[in-house]
């Protein structure tokens, strides 16, 4: 047993309930004697009516819990029952203390002891509705409170602010509003450079921002700054940063080979570009280059297989004699000024054929002198080469008209004195192997001079206008038996020529006198004639019956022997000697 007052009057308690007091009476006379105890047993303490003496709301805030604060009598305590309500004008102490018609107008939120505001309870007035309950589940009579002031908005802030691309270059600035109602809130773009400077975009203040040529390689952000509809501001919230700002990259809709697939033509690869507005700029603005690669086609098995060819990276390709019977390919990558690249596209031609036969870059080599071999240069194209047809002419310079060499249909052509004055042509007719002969093409030298050293043995003899010559007669003109018989059958001749005549003398010997064989002026039909096979021989033609072969030991001779005796009968021939040397 518990001691717990020594007072005469004892007030109970809720832990009192449940058990008995006992009295304990001691009677003390004056001077301190105590006489007998006696005791009083209570009845077993019985609970209180429940009973709510105080109920009190804080004042409240959106968004953030109110827990009324109470005073409670009547036993323990247990479950009451609690009812919220949002009131739109401060109740009366009359209403307040009639529960039961004060809040029938008003909307009931909750029925829990405590209770979060809501946006809409933002300038309203709360009102709790208490019925205390005892723990054995006897109620007392309901309280009512309501709170001091309306219900005060949380303050302004914005949420998930976001930044997402709509369409390409176009992006949408999200976020969500806390805080009351909202008023002006402000919006904001801010771009920040591969260095990390943000700058804001003026003029874009709405939700949605197109990107112009100065966001390229910037990150874009979204700014969202809350303004309460009262006017308070909240802090600025800033979206996270966009991917780097890049326009699309350059686009090719079709790639098309113009030009024909045969041998020696020339394909050239064109990009059709889309007609949208936004690649057009793009190629136009940010195109930095478009690269090209070849390929020839390579059957591998049952697949077609296309090889690169090594080199051919521009927009054209001349087609070769190795691409017959094989496709093209052209690959065409676009790079734009930021490094990047579209996929690639390509374009089909084929199967090649072989061209028309042709000669290009068609030249004759050769120094230029009487004395030099000249040879026929060119590129062929048109299939693989048969035998093509090549004839050497002489061209009298101002003149038009050709004059054929008979048999001279080779490669390579040995120039002789009939050539000086002339200019060689070359016509070079291209055949296929397969017989086809495509155009004839032309090409010519320079004139034909005088080799310097017989143009100046030349000029020497010319000058003193009277000059002999030893030469050899082949008394049998027959090249076989002159062939057999070595130099038995060749005798001895003096050829004297001047200014007025030419005479061919057989030297005098001890059993006879000299002999003129031969003897004329230069007088037309007199000419001089060469012999390609011999470089040795030339014929003096004085008419059509008198004419005589003669031989002389070198070529070097013979030409002079020619160019003095065509020197000394200039003024029968329609050409200079002057322009005939080169003097």
């Amino acid at each position: 047993m518990e001691k717990i007052s020594n007072n005469e009057a004892l007030d109970l308690t809720c832990e009192d309930v449940g058990s008995r007091i006992e009295l304990v009476f001691t009677p003390v006379r004056k001077d301190g004697f105590k006489g007998t105890s006696h005791k009083v047993l209570s009845d077993v303490i019985a609970d209180a009516e429940p009973v709510g003496t105080d109920l009190v709301i804080p004042d409240c805030y959106e968004d953030k819990e109110v827990a009324p604060q109470k005073s409670y009598y009547g036993g323990i305590e247990g479950g009451g029952q609690y009812t919220w309500y949002q009131v739109t004008q401060e109740l009366t102490d009359v209403e307040l203390s009639d529960a039961c018609d004060s809040l029938k107008d008003a909307i009931v939120l909750a029925t829990s002891m405590t209770y979060i505001p809501k946006l809409e309870d933002v300038g309203a007035y709360l009102a709790v509705r208490w019925v205390p309950a005892r723990k054995d589940g006897k109620l007392g009579k309901a309280l009512i409170a309501r709170s001091r002031l309306p219900v005060a908005p949380a303050p302004p802030a914005a949420h998930n602010v976001a930044i997402k691309e709509l369409s390409p270059g176009v992006y949408i600035g999200e976020g969500e509003y806390y805080g009351g109602l909202e008023g002006n809130s402000q919006i904001s773009w801010y771009r920040e450079t591969e260095e990390g400077t943000m700058t804001m975009i003026i003029g874009a203040n709405t939700k949605s921002y197109e990107v112009t040529d100065d966001d390229y390689t910037c990150r874009l952000y979204f700014g969202y700054l809350p303004i309460r509809l009262d006017g308070v501001m909240g802090e600025l919230s800033l979206s996270e940063p966009s991917n780097v700002i890049l326009p699309e990259v350059p686009k090719v809709q079709k790639l098309v080979l113009t030009g024909k697939a045969v041998e020696g033509e020339i394909l050239t690869a064109v990009e059709v570009i889309p007609k949208s507005e936004s690649q057009q700029i793009i190629w136009e603005k940010y195109r930095k280059d478009v690269k090209h690669q070849w390929l020839r086609s390579s059957e591998s098995g049952a697949a077609v297989a296309f090889e690169p060819l090594l080199l051919q990276r521009s927009c054209s390709y001349k087609v070769r004699l190795e691409d017959v019977g094989c496709c093209l390919r052209c690959e065409c990558v676009v790079t734009d000024i930021f490094g990047r690249s579209a996929e690639p596209v390509s374009a089909v031609a084929g199967p090649v054929s072989p061209g028309i036969p042709k000669i290009d870059k068609l030249e004759i080599e050769g120094r230029g002198y009487h004395t030099n071999l000249y040879a026929v240069r060119g590129i062929y194209s048109g299939g693989k080469e048969g035998k093509s047809k090549i004839q050497w002419l002489r061209s009298m310079v101002g003149s038009p008209d050709l004059i054929s060499i008979p048999g001279e249909v080779g490669r390579m052509y040995e120039a002789n004195v009939d050539d000086v004055g002339y200019r060689l042509v070359a016509v070079y007719t291209p055949v296929r192997e397969d017989g086809v002969e495509g155009i004839p093409v032309s090409t010519s030298t320079d004139q034909i001079t005088v080799e310097p050293e017989v143009l100046k043995e030349v000029k020497q003899k010319l000058e003193l206008g009277a000059v002999k010559f030893e030469a050899l007669r082949d008394r049998d003109r027959s090249p076989m038996k002159s062939q057999v018989q070595g130099l038995g059958s060749l005798e001895r001749r003096i050829l004297d020529v001047n200014r007025k005549r030419v005479k061919v003398v057989k030297p005098g010997s001890k059993t006879s006198f000299p002999n003129t064989e031969i003897r004329g002026s230069y007088a037309p039909p007199f000419h001089v004639e060469l012999f390609r096979n011999d470089q040795h021989r030339l014929k003096i033609v004085i008419d059509s019956e008198n004419e005589v072969d003669l031989m002389v030991q070198t070529r070097h001779m013979r030409d002079v022997i020619v160019l003095v005796i065509r020197g000394l009968a200039q003024r029968f021939n329609s050409t200079s000697l002057n322009s005939l040397l080169k003097m």
